[in-house]
């Protein structure tokens, strides 16, 4: 094997590598990218515009030009492929697995998408046009046609015969699937045992029945939960009536729990659209304003709210010297405990394994964080502003903060996530407005009721 050159992007290469561009300068182009990982090609494209980019790519094979559009990002991709004709992005998607293929052709115009179709060869095109049927987002969009299907009737030597004719159309693979004559999923043989098998064996003697496939209306966070929470490399796609149909590979899923913590990071960062620094100033905004505006309006009614109590802050103006730290401190709370049931639920069976001992802990976890957070607050206040009577309001103030921010940083994933949204909406701007609220409510309350 040939190593692979390892590659980095250096300011002075990529101004290099402009020039060259501008230049037309096939010899550098094709020397500098000559055993470089298509990946590590991929990255440098993104630095330039998609007439230089394709410039680039035409210079290299089919197979690896088609590696490198299928690694880039969907939003880049539909921007590039627009340059490109049917009959060019007919060749292109002819070197890709079936599900890598159909990605592409949804994303593509429906005219655009029908004319390459009709380009692709035989056993291809049947198989996009049966991917094509299925949403993106369960187990059938998901899923790969290639792989190797064997019959439990056959025997150890017939099934590796089979499995060369068919491997020239599977990438990797480690498993046999093997299927009765109506194709029914029976079990698997992994590769290893159908080596070390005497060649005369029955495959449905060395057949494990334990699979776990996934019909094909399954969601794909589903199937990326079993995959993560089994190891399993890949897994059968099975339709209603119990017939192999496709595979799902780990690489596929990997994609899958990518977008999903892209998805709940930018949920959590208060940015309600899928979004990138470089996209366009206006699906920025439209993608930040959203929560900034819900905090503007939090804070407007942390105003107003304070104005109700402007009898005691002229009374006693110490008082809003805490209101930061009050905010602060819930505001805190609330987000790790959100944080860590947002993670926890993760886990389909969170809800069910111990609801109550689950709470019980943060109960007991938010009430020794309350106590020590109050002490050392009561000790500082008392040693700089010398009012003991403040002292105590404040940090018993801040004792209850504590507590119900941890509360309503608990409760409100569980509940949104309920109702069937994202749990991760219960984090960052929500869980800290509402924080803020509940802090500031609690505070004003004790210094109305103490003072």
């Amino acid at each position: 094997m040939e190593p692979i050159t390892k590659f980095e992007l250096s300011q002075e290469f990529h101004d290099r590598f402009q020039r060259a561009l501008n230049e037309h300068d096939k010899k550098f182009i094709s020397s500098s990218l000559e055993e470089v990982n298509p990946a590590d090609i991929t990255t440098l494209l993104y630095e330039f515009n998609s007439e230089e980019s394709k410039y680039v790519l035409d210079m290299l094979s089919v197979a690896t030009r088609a590696q490198i559009i299928n690694d880039l990002d969907t939003e880049t991709r539909k921007s590039f492929l627009s340059i490109y004709s049917a009959t060019e992005l007919s060749e292109i998607i002819n070197q890709l697995e079936s599900d890598d293929a159909a990605d592409i052709l949804n994303e593509l115009p429906i005219k655009t998408s029908e004319e390459i179709i009709g380009n692709l060869d035989s056993d291809l095109k049947s198989q996009v046009i049966d991917l094509l049927r299925y949403d993106e987002h369960v187990a059938g969009g998901l899923m790969a046609k290639e792989l190797i299907r064997v019959r439990a009737t056959w025997t150890v030597v017939e099934c590796i015969d089979e499995i060369r004719k068919q491997a020239e159309t599977v990438g990797k693979f480690y498993t046999a699937w093997v299927v009765d004559e109506k194709d029914k999923l029976l079990g698997m043989v992994p590769l290893q045992k159908l080596i070390i098998s005497d060649p005369k064996t029955l495959v449905k003697d060395i057949c494990e029945d334990d699979v776990m496939p996934v019909e094909t209306y399954m969601e794909e966070r589903e199937v990326a939960e079993i995959m993560r929470k089994y190891d399993l490399e890949s897994v059968p796609v099975v339709n209603v009536q119990g017939q192999l149909v496709g595979r799902i590979t780990i690489d596929d899923v990997v994609d899958v729990i990518s977008d999903q913590a892209e998805e709940e990071r930018q949920l959590m960062s208060g940015i309600t659209e899928d979004v990138e620094e470089d996209d366009t100033l206006l699906k920025n905004v439209r993608a930040r304003l959203p929560w900034l505006l819900i905090g503007i309006f939090g804070g407007m009614l942390s105003a107003r709210f304070m104005g109700f109590f402007e009898h005691e802050l002229t009374k006693i103006t110490a008082i809003a010297f805490f209101v930061p730290l009050i905010q602060a401190t819930g505001g805190n709370v609330g987000i790790q405990s959100s944080g860590l049931v947002v993670q926890s639920l993760a886990n389909p069976g969170y809800l069910e394994e111990g609801m109550a001992q689950r709470l019980m802990k943060v109960f007991y976890v938010a009430l020794l964080n309350a106590l020590l957070l109050s002490l050392i607050v009561l000790a500082s206040t008392s040693l700089f502003f010398n009012n003991n009577r403040l002292s105590v309001v404040v940090s018993f103030a801040l004792f209850c903060v504590v507590m119900f921010s941890s509360f309503v940083g608990t409760i409100t994933p569980i509940l949104i996530n309920r109702l069937g949204f994202n749990p991760a909406l219960a984090s960052g701007p929500f869980i800290t407005t509402a924080s803020d609220l509940l802090g500031l409510t609690i505070y004003f309350l004790t210094v109305h009721v103490l003072l």
